[in-house]
């Protein structure tokens, strides 16, 4: 059975990143250097602040995370400082529970999410060379709108957005 729920303050963080780790290794194998890749716990809470971080719990168990922040004005990508533009981050499901639904009812509840605070759209970016993640937010609804170069990538990254209505 599936869970969605806001991660709450007895929700360990550790677990949290080790959840990322996993879900995004095989970007990292990529050699794609996504943050979430090796991020310590402390980047986890330090991305997490001002958002909305949601769990997937999968028969009881930590199974994928969302988290749904509002635009930012100091964002080095453009579309992300729209007014209007919510943002998707931090996605990641764990890999031997992935194509169950787990990832399309997180990316929902950061839709109501968005929607509830009066927000247009939904953005989210993930690197050009990662096509199967590029055609995972195709199905959801995303279109690309752009790229962006983030500091520090070795990569470009395509961004992505949703209408919400």
């Amino acid at each position: 059975m599936l869970l969605i729920r806001q991660l709450g303050p007895a929700d360990s963080l550790e677990e949290l990143t080790r959840l990322l780790h996993r879900a995004y290794a095989q970007l990292g194998a990529m050699d794609l250097n996504y943050t979430a890749v090796n991020q310590p716990t402390e980047t986890t809470a330090r991305r997490l602040a001002g958002g909305c971080c949601f769990v997937a719990e999968w028969q009881g168990q930590l199974a994928g995370t969302a988290l749904a922040k509002p635009a930012e004005q100091t964002s080095e990508c453009e579309h992300f400082a729209r007014q209007g533009v919510a943002t998707l981050r931090q996605f990641g499901v764990e890999p031997q529970l992935q194509g169950r639904g787990i990832g399309r009812a997180l990316v929902q509840a950061c839709e109501r999410w968005a929607r509830e605070r009066g927000f247009r759209e939904l953005a989210l970016d993930t690197a050009e060379p990662a096509t199967h993640l590029i055609q995972l937010y195709s199905r959801l609804g995303f279109v690309p709108v752009g790229f962006v170069q983030w500091s520090g990538k070795l990569y470009r990254s395509v961004v992505m957005s949703k209408a919400l209505q």
